[in-house]
């Protein structure tokens, strides 16, 4: 399975069955209805939740009836070369259906889970079951040529037709298929483009095209040098290159086209890619082309054994903590990976993580040592992560990864691919249970000193409060910093009426998640802890009763334009006459 799947439950009797298929997929998250069962992910509408799913190409687990699987999907079901595989288990695992996908290797997942729980899969596919393999799904390493042509072809095998096979292909080897020596319908294993009647073409990916360099259409290159020599695309197994060129980026884009790997060896000088190719594989045939060299194996290649791969560092943002408020760029950065990177509750944070996934945790103060070791790795050839909570931008790790690049003057830390992903901060998931607190001009603060000075600190505070920007203050207090906070309330406390609008939330987005809104006045530096985000207003941030008890607070997008409106006052008032439109975005036009 090349995707995480999303195993999908409606109610708690589900969940350990769930628990159970999640640990042959740990990567998997259980999505659960919210306010019925706690799992990985709440949703609200269980169709709508499947269909996006679907839509995203993400396979689906469904501990539930097969017919609300079937009735939620209907409206969304069309190609079926590219939809995901989908299953209906049981909610006791008494059964495993798979019931879409059959392309995309549903009935491979299907006997996963039922040995998990030691049963039979229900599989209905009849070319499965006659054959004991589906020939439209070859394994890793093979591509069929035509779908179309394929199910004809099955369906004249069911029919009673007979069949030879040419070409190496083991896992037919244990196949019940009707082999006749004499028979009229074939199945032909082999790199070369174009199927002949009567006949099932499958591709073994064993090219692997060398080239020098990157250009602009050399993905268009490959095509039309292995059309020369009248060899299928899909029969490609990827693209090698000298290790020089591992950071051209017109390489990778030429790989994606092509929907193959690329790989990196050092080449010796004066070799040609011929040459290279040679020594570096056993190859039965090598075919020159303009400026790159077809080289043609036995078998399929394995290109992760091949030379190695340009190494990824990705700094992900894990958001505050639910797994609903995770990005999907940074999960799959997180599925994709092979090293993860970080303080400890962090790295905690990033799972469900594979067994095979190496972990590697510090102290939340070796920032700069950590982001070395990233590149370390990343420039062997690995997908390595590194992970802050909420942004990795505000406050965290980074900054701290483009410090350590500045300074290196390895090239292969400079070739590795770097990728920044975003998280949700803790000062917008806060904002966002309070209400809208930065919903005008606002700054965030942190009020640790370990790496300025506090008096810059102090100075801040004095700007922001004079410039009556909203502030949102991280890392507050600590043991080591007992009196910060105390200070820095005293500098707001200057700016600021006692009757200003507060907002403490912690540990915002987990499992003891707590809100508090009060007034500037009524906080004292014992109420916050290092968990605690505080949010400080501004003269026009305001609140209202909410219908649960508590409070809604906001800072409106207007502002007076001349002086501030006196507390209470009404907007329509305090904007008087000139009232900023409104853009379509829903951004004022000031």
């Amino acid at each position: 399975m090349h995707k995480t799947p999303a195993i999908v439950i409606l109610g708690a009797a589900s969940l350990p069955t769930a628990r159970r298929i999640q640990r042959r997929y740990p990567q998997a998250p259980v999505y659960a209805l919210q306010g019925r069962v706690e799992a990985d992910i709440a949703y609200a509408d269980f169709g709508a939740t499947l269909r996006a799913l679907y839509q995203s190409g993400t396979p689906i687990v469904a501990l539930c009836a097969a017919g609300i699987v079937i009735r939620s999907l209907a409206p969304v079901l069309a190609d079926k070369e590219q939809e995901p595989p989908v299953l209906a288990v049981a909610e006791d695992a008494s059964a495993v259906v798979p019931l879409l996908g059959g392309l995309a290797g549903v009935n491979h997942i299907a006997r996963e889970i039922a040995a998990i729980f030691g049963i039979e899969a229900a599989i209905t596919t009849s070319g499965e079951l006659r054959f004991g393999t589906c020939l439209l799904n070859p394994p890793d390493g093979y591509a069929l040529a035509d779908v179309e042509e394929g199910k004809r072809f099955v369906a004249d095998l069911l029919g009673g037709e007979g069949v030879r096979v040419e070409g190496a292909a083991p896992w037919l080897a244990a196949a019940r298929l009707p082999l006749r020596e004499d028979a009229g319908r074939r199945i032909r294993v082999s790199c070369a483009r174009g199927a002949s009647a009567d006949e099932l073409l499958i591709h073994p990916r064993a090219l692997v095209v060398a080239v020098e360099a990157g250009e602009a259409e050399l993905a268009a290159k490959v095509r039309a040098a292995l059309a020369a020599h009248g060899l299928a695309e899909a029969a490609l197994a990827g693209l090698l290159a000298p290790m020089d060129a591992m950071s051209d980026a017109a390489l990778g884009s030429a790989a994606r086209e092509l929907g193959v790997p690329l790989r990196f060896a050092e080449r010796a000088a004066g070799e040609t890619p011929a040459d290279w190719l040679r020594r570096l594989l056993p190859l039965e045939e090598r075919l020159a082309g303009d400026g790159l060299c077809i080289g043609r194996a036995a078998q399929p290649v394995e290109m992760a054994r091949l030379g190695r791969a340009r190494g990824r560092l990705s700094v992900v943002g894990l958001g505050p903590g639910a797994a609903e408020l995770m990005v999907p760029a940074v999960r799959r950065a997180l599925d994709e990976a092979e090293d993860i990177l970080g303080y400890e509750t962090y790295v905690n944070m990033a799972g469900p993580l594979r067994a095979e996934q190496v972990r590697h945790c510090s102290d939340n103060r070796e920032e700069l040592q950590r982001a070395r070791h990233a590149f370390e790795l990343a420039a062997s050839g690995r997908r390595a992560v590194v992970v802050s909570s909420g942004d990795p931008g505000v406050f965290a790790m980074a900054a701290a990864v483009l410090e350590a690049l500045e300074q290196s003057i390895d090239p292969l830390w400079h070739a590795v691919e770097l990728e920044i992903l975003p998280g949700v901060s803790a000062a917008l998931a806060t904002a966002a249970l309070s209400g809208a607190p930065l919903g005008h001009d606002f700054c965030l603060i942190s009020l640790s000193d370990n790496l300025k000075p506090w008096t810059v600190i102090e100075q801040r505070l004095e700007h922001a409060g004079a410039a009556d920007l909203v502030m949102a203050f991280y890392n507050p207090i600590s043991r080591a910093r007992p009196w910060q906070l105390g200070r820095a309330l005293e500098i707001v406390r200057g700016h600021r009426d006692p009757q200003t609008r507060v907002v403490l939330g912690r540990d915002v987005g987990r499992p003891a998640q707590a809100l508090r809104s009060l007034t500037l006045g009524e906080l004292t530096a014992e109420m916050v802890d290092m968990r605690t985000l505080v949010i400080v207003g501004s003269s026009t941030t305001r609140s209202f009763p909410r219908a649960d008890g508590g409070d809604w607070v906001y800072t409106p997008r207007w502002y007076p334009p001349a002086g501030l409106a006196p507390r209470g006052e009404s907007c329509e008032k305090a904007r008087g006459d000139e009232a900023a439109p409104h853009h379509p975005s829903g951004e004022s036009a000031t």
